[in-house]
């Protein structure tokens, strides 16, 4: 008598032998692994390693490898408790997000803000946002341990970071021909930030690696959201200083940085007050004028409240939605 192999919720039947054959249908003799593990509790992230298999609630998840971080130095850094698999069901790739945890107070000018990163609160934006076209798509379940782990739908695509250098070489050509279409998409972006305020709820994690550009779609979708803040001065301010950084990364074509004046355009750099440099990233310039003169004075004069010298804060998205809406480039 054949013995038969129990299936999972998702149809995928249990047993080494059994997920090997799926593994086989789906990615070919060379990408079966010679032994499958299947991890249940998923605490120990650090030890969940590619040819790994992830049930969670009833799905089985094949781990292909460690996503990586694309951030200020950090580029190639692996994020063990981020990982990239396959739903054995579907055959579709998946990120998925495992419990981590951390805390660290951030100071911007006078203000501080109390970071931490919370598993529970990105499963809670993610139900929020299902549906909405501007925020990465997913959905949380609950491992053996209680642990929320994140399932999240794979974005082909590249960074709003990574498509801005690619077009920026020539600063002028750049703001002229692509800057305006990059600009309405960000308007966008801010909409889709101000959906969260309106809602109480905040991003938390605003950077331009942290918008990917959907190749099918051209959608700009904003990702990575598991960071919250809390500041009961400014309760969104760092949402907004993270749009204001952006807004001047895509207006520049890059960051325009003091050590670099200093080196390429030195008259520049001497002509250079402190009221030019962002209240966030002090080595970086926001009075974008003063090197490049064509660019939109209302645009200037946003980038400005977020500069040194600026004497009042935005403090409501839909303040600086509104200003935005008002430049003519």
């Amino acid at each position: 008598m054949t013995k038969t192999v129990p299936a999972a919720a998702d149809g995928v039947p249990a047993g080494a032998e059994a997920l090997k054959t799926r593994i086989r249908e789906l990615l070919g003799d060379t990408r079966v692994p010679e032994t499958i593990r299947v991890v249940r509790d998923t605490s120990n992230f650090l030890n969940i390693e590619h040819g790994d298999v992830i049930l969670l609630s009833g799905r089985h998840y094949l781990v292909r490898g460690n996503e990586r971080e694309g951030r200020f130095g950090l580029d190639e850094e692996p994020k063990f408790w981020v990982k990239r698999a396959i739903d054995l069901a579907s055959g579709d790739v998946k990120i998925i997000k495992l419990c981590f945890t951390e805390n660290f107070t951030f100071s911007v000018g006078d203000m501080a803000f109390d970071f931490f990163r919370s598993p529970g609160k990105e499963a809670r934006l993610l139900d929020r946002v299902r549906g909405h076209t501007g925020f990465m798509q997913g959905f949380s379940v609950r491992d053996t341990a209680d642990n929320v782990v994140r399932i999240i739908e794979f974005i082909h695509g590249e960074t709003l970071h990574q498509r801005v250098i690619s077009l920026a070489e020539n600063h002028e050509r750049y703001y002229r021909e692509s800057f305006p279409e990059i600009f309405r998409n960000f308007q966008g972006l801010v909409e889709a930030i101000l959906f969260l305020h309106r809602a109480g709820e905040k991003h938390g994690d605003i950077r331009r690696d942290h918008v990917l550009i959907e190749r099918e779609t051209g959608l700009y979708r904003w990702i990575d959201f598991d960071f919250n803040f809390h500041s009961p001065s400014n309760p969104f301010g760092y949402d907004l200083f993270g749009l204001g950084n952006v807004l001047a990364f895509l207006a520049g074509g890059g960051d325009l940085l003091v050590n670099d004046l200093r080196r390429d355009r030195p008259e520049l750099c001497e002509s250079l007050v402190p009221g030019d440099l962002n209240i966030v990233f002090r080595n970086r310039v926001v009075n974008l004028r003063k090197a490049y003169p064509y660019l939109s004075e209302d645009l200037n004069n946003v980038l400005l409240r977020f500069s040194r010298a600026a004497e009042v804060y935005y403090e409501r998205t839909d303040e600086l939605l509104e200003d935005l809406s008002a430049v003519v480039l």
